[in-house]
């Protein structure tokens, strides 16, 4: 949201993580034994516990599945997947995909409470949640902001680069998270990463859950998930998933009440033929949400030290975001193997607030020096997203090798609305004592907003060749149209970008049966508006990204292991080169390189052993800017995430542990703000009362920490104190 009243700059202990994360990876392959191996499948490595929910049946040459994706977690109790599609829109373990890629799964969404995204993403290597304000969020991957949000594999770059609201994952199966440039199946972006959600799909048989949970604030929970055939013959299948919570917070007056509803069916119109339709809706309604955060330093210099509750809302703002999206998918099997799909979303987007904004800078004694900044703001963003594609087996040279190709049309709409009151600057009471009491204002003055369309069509080509029995080659490209008009608060929104190519390639080779090594190569574009001295628009900002390692898959899938080496920048940046000849105050730009990341990432998922899952990872990395200086300091540059459960007849034991190194930010004070260095701890139990119902206690911060969320901008506000959340489940 591009509303925020003020400029924002947005731009010891390491040793004992890395060694406990080198001992993760590089050696929990060595305790597996073979004797836990599962029986594979044809053209998927299984997952070790639990088998595919898709149900088969043969006619004829065709394989007709219930549910054809074969990376589906539901069910397995696995923390991996056996497959994933987001790179290349191929179908490959990650081993055999020649980039980072994390796959949370059901099974660790439902062992940690990761009920939203947030919770999801802050258990992903490498990336970081920069929560700034209760209801937006933003998001970095190796430096770089990830503006690539996709459910199934669609998505347009996020309008404002940040989420609203609170993103529930209770309709998703999995989500996948692949770092680096994603430029054949994005387009534009940043070389950071791309967050793709799967949503779940229905099953033949029938099956049934119901959830309730109660936690500390007052936060009350229930779901419910129902699929199944809705015919006798299975030809018609059918799921429905409700989410109800409402609860308050350790902020004060701040409380969410949260509705989800989705429905999908699905039809075998012929044999070889499957039509899939579908709907969601999601209301976030907020009251007393932060609209910017609390100051970071005082009149002196010196930091600020508030309670972990304090908020500078006031008692009647409120920021209601309602999301809805409309789905269909046609796909048709043939019996040579090929399959053709055709996808069509809708999204309607849409955000009401009244909001309550505190800046100026506190004297330490005294606390004044807060002024008042209220505001209305609105917003209706809607997004129409068309992909085609056709992917299959083909021979050349007496070998066997994968070809998708396919094509994407896609236009976004935003319209926002911004109004302010006559009362701006009002000397407001020391945030210690601050109640929220605030008269509401009339919001009538200063009318301000954007209205600007983005429209995108694309075709890509990817194909993985079998060069020999061990070493496989996947290229690929996307050709894209980008175009923009519009404008925002009173700025032009308006560029082109014609015939962008952005390549993908990537070389994988086996080792042994169990490890590989890779390099890949990938690109990203970023549309910008700046011009030349000649008045042309500069050509887009490049974001590269080379990488190579090493990737193991063991126990046939069941624990997948990488170590990565990577090297991420942006190229042809626009940088202030001087006036225009015939107008000195007209400003021309040319490009320049920009910012590099470096640095190397470890990962460990899935079963170590029987009935014991993992997920670790360990990241390092450093950045600079084009002169060599390090940059974006407020982002963290070790990241070490450890998850784990173990099964003991009817208990279930696990638990969270991330942390992260020092962040900072130089204030526009001269000042600076620290976070230091800091680990957080989240436990679970799990007891199993029979084969139907079980209940589970998540306890999240154990220690009682205080922290920072996030330095991003130059304010903040603290992360949740320890919280308790019991959870009792039926299922059928």
């Amino acid at each position: 949201m591009s509303v925020f009243p003020r400029s924002v700059s947005t731009v010891g202990l390491a040793a004992s993580p890395l060694a406990l994360a080198i001992r993760l990876v590089l050696l929990t392959p060595l305790v597996a034994t073979p004797a836990l191996a599962a029986t594979p499948e044809p053209e998927a490595a299984p997952l070790a516990t639990g088998t595919s929910a898709a149900a088969e049946t043969q006619v004829g040459a065709v394989l007709v599945t219930a549910n054809t994706d074969v990376g589906t977690t539901e069910g397995s109790g696995s923390y991996t997947t056996a497959s994933t599609s987001t790179a290349t829109k191929l179908p490959l373990t990650l081993r055999e995909t020649p980039q980072s890629v994390t796959v949370v799964t059901q099974q660790k969404m439902e062992d940690f409470n990761q009920t939203s995204i947030n919770d999801v993403l802050g258990s992903v290597a490498g990336v970081t949640v920069e929560k700034i304000e209760t209801d937006r969020t933003y998001y970095t991957s190796r430096g770089f902001d990830i503006t690539n949000f996709q459910v199934d594999g669609l998505g347009l770059p996020l309008a404002n680069g940040n989420v609203n609201g609170d993103l529930d994952t209770a309709i998703y199966d999995r989500v996948e998270v692949i770092r680096g440039a994603n430029g054949l199946m994005t387009g534009a972006g940043n070389p950071s990463a791309t967050v793709n959600m799967v949503r779940k799909r229905p099953t033949t048989e029938f099956q049934a859950s119901v959830k309730g949970s109660a936690g500390s604030w007052e936060n009350g929970r229930a779901e419910m998930d129902v699929s199944g055939s809705l015919v006798e013959s299975d030809k018609l299948r059918g799921r429905t998933v409700l989410v109800k919570q409402n609860k308050e917070s350790y902020l004060d007056r701040y409380a969410n009440d949260k509705t989800v509803v989705y429905g999908v069916v699905e039809g075998d119109v012929t044999d070889s033929t499957l039509l899939t339709l579908g709907y969601s809706l999601q209301q976030s309604d907020s009251d007393s949400p932060m609209w910017g955060a609390l100051p970071l330093y005082y009149t002196d210099g010196s930091q600020t030290d508030y309670d972990v509750s304090t908020s500078t809302s006031s008692d009647w703002s409120f920021w209601n975001v309602d999301n809805r999206r409309a789905f269909a998918e046609l796909s048709q099997t043939f019996a040579n193997g090929w399959q053709g799909k055709a996808v069509y979303n809708f999204i309607d987007t849409r955000q009401d607030s009244r909001l309550f904004y505190i800046y100026g800078t506190p004297d330490k004694t005294t606390g004044t020096g807060l002024l008042s900044y209220p505001g209305l703001y609105q917003m209706h963003m809607k997004q129409h997203v068309t992909d085609v594609t056709a992917s299959g087996p083909f021979r050349l040279l007496g070998r066997e090798h994968q070809l998708v190709v396919g094509g994407t049309v896609s236009r976004s709409t935003v319209d926002e609305l911004s109004l302010y009151s006559n009362d701006i600057g009002t000397a407001l009471p020391p945030l210690e004592s601050w109640d929220g009491s605030y008269t509401q204002p009339a919001f009538d003055l200063y009318p301000n907003g954007s209205y600007w369309n983005d429209q995108e069509v694309a075709g890509y080509l990817a194909a993985r060749f079998s060069l020999m029995d061990d070493l496989s080659w996947i290229v690929g490209s996307r050709l894209t149209s980008w175009e923009t008009e519009g404008q925002s608060y009173g700025v032009a929104k308006s560029m082109a970008v014609h015939g962008e190519l952005t390549p993908y390639t990537g070389l994988v080779y086996d080792l042994t049966d169990e490890v590989s090594t890779y390099a890949s190569y990938t690109t990203i574009f970023t549309p910008q508006r700046a011009s030349d001295i000649h008045r042309q628009q500069l050509d887009p900002v490049d974001g590269i990204s080379y990488e190579t390692g090493v990737k193991g898959e063991f126990l046939d899938g069941a624990l997948n292991t990488s170590l990565a080496l990577f090297q991420t920048r942006q190229n042809n940046l626009a940088q202030i080169a001087g006036t225009m000849p015939d107008n000195a105050t007209e400003y021309y730009y040319e490009g320049v390189d920009g910012v590099r990341s470096q640095g190397y990432e470890l990962e460990a998922s899935g079963m170590v052993m029987t009935d014991w899952q993992l997920a670790a990872s360990y990241t390092d990395f450093s950045i600079q800017d084009a002169d060599g200086n390090a940059t974006k300091t407020y982002t963290p540059k070790q990241l070490l995430k450890l998850a784990s459960t173990y099964q003991l007849a009817k208990w279930k034991l696990g638990g969270t542990w991330n942390w992260q190194d020092e962040i900072s930010r130089i204030n526009g004070a001269g000042t600076t703000t620290k976070q230091g260095s800091y680990a957080l701890l989240n436990l679970m139990a799990r007891y199993d009362i029979n084969k139907q119902w079980h209940t589970q206690l998540n306890v999240d911060n154990v220690t009682d920490k205080k922290y920072l969320n996030s330095l991003y901008w130059d304010q903040g506000f603290y992360g949740a104190p320890r919280s308790f959340t019991l959870t009792t489940g039926w299922t059928f």
